[in-house]
């Protein structure tokens, strides 16, 4: 039903065939169509977004009234706010389907009864999340240490599927660079 899904989480923990039957009364299918939200500003953000199929971008508006990509998802990556999540406030920001998109989402209302009843997923959502905050940390370093051309150069080494699939305004976005900037650096590779 959910292939992508259950062979991330078994690469991480164990799963037999009935917890994995447990599991699927805990997560919700969402479809959405290219540009469509699964979070907008303002609202509070209920769910963990594991993509099955296809991108999400988060990303906010900033004082100027310009979009700031934040993160993208594609296969197997995790998304949401956190904050928003945990602590049930209004978010900041904006997830958004740049491709149509498959999701599983497990709501944060239902996360405590899915560790209570698969406690092995507890330990999986730990890796995760440490994998995420270590992405963070390299980021803001790179954000740092890096010319805008050697962070772009980074990125597409790194992760040549996001450069296939990812507009190159929203790329731009995300390193802090011009499209025309970008659209430069990409004639020079």
């Amino acid at each position: 039903m959910f292939p992508n899904f259950i062979n991330h989480l078994k690469k991480h923990v164990e799963l037999n065939i009935d917890e994995i039957a447990t599991l699927k009364d805990f997560v919700k299918i969402i479809e959405v169509k290219k540009k469509d939200f699964l979070l907008e500003e303002g609202k509070i953000c209920r769910y963990n977004y594991f993509v099955e199929k296809g991108l999400l971008r988060m990303f906010f508006v900033n004082e100027k009234g310009v979009e700031q990509i934040t993160q993208f998802a594609l296969e197997n990556w995790w998304m949401s706010d956190h904050m928003s999540l945990i602590m049930e406030k209004p978010s900041v920001f904006n997830i958004q389907a740049v491709e149509n998109a498959t999701i599983i989402a497990i709501a944060q209302s239902k996360q405590e009864q899915v560790f209570k009843q698969l406690p092995q997923l507890e330990r999986y959502f730990r890796i995760m999340m440490q994998r995420a905050y270590a992405a963070t940390q390299m980021r803001f370093k790179y954000f740092h240490d890096f010319s805008k051309e050697e962070s772009y150069r980074q990125f597409i080494s790194l992760f040549p599927d996001f450069t296939q699939r990812i507009p190159q305004y929203m790329l731009a976005s995300y390193l802090g660079l011009t499209p025309e900037y970008l659209s430069e650096l990409r004639k020079k590779a």
